[in-house]
């Protein structure tokens, strides 16, 4: 495989989990329409944003070992299923497609023994 071919498959799926996190984090501004005071704004904003603080935090631990954060991810997915039982796949899809970037990423990138 190309060395062109290797950075597409390990930036890949970083940066689709970066938009992902950015696409999590625009359903967050919905609180500022509430009519909130500061301070329950920003307690809206932040318990608004733990899924987009989750998704970071398996992307962190993803970006050092790929095969665990491609687990991570597909659990992500896999409960998000479970929680809404599967009415929306709006969520999981992209998380899923992710995981298997990964495990794809991983998989290139080890080294003949």
């Amino acid at each position: 495989m190309n060395t062109n071919t290797k950075q597409l498959l390990y930036w890949l799926p970083r940066v689709l989990s970066i938009a992902f996190a950015l696409f999590i984090s625009i359903f967050a501004l919905d609180v500022f329409g509430e009519g909130y005071s500061f301070w329950e704004t920003l307690v809206a904003l932040f318990m608004h944003l733990i899924p987009t603080f989750i998704i970071v935090a398996v992307l962190l631990i993803a970006w050092r070992w790929e095969r665990v954060g491609a687990a991570l991810f597909l659990a992500l997915a896999l409960y998000y299923i479970y929680l809404t039982d599967a009415q929306w796949l709006i969520i999981p899809i992209p998380l899923i497609i992710v995981s298997v970037l990964f495990l794809v990423s991983w998989r290139v990138t080890l080294k003949p023994r």
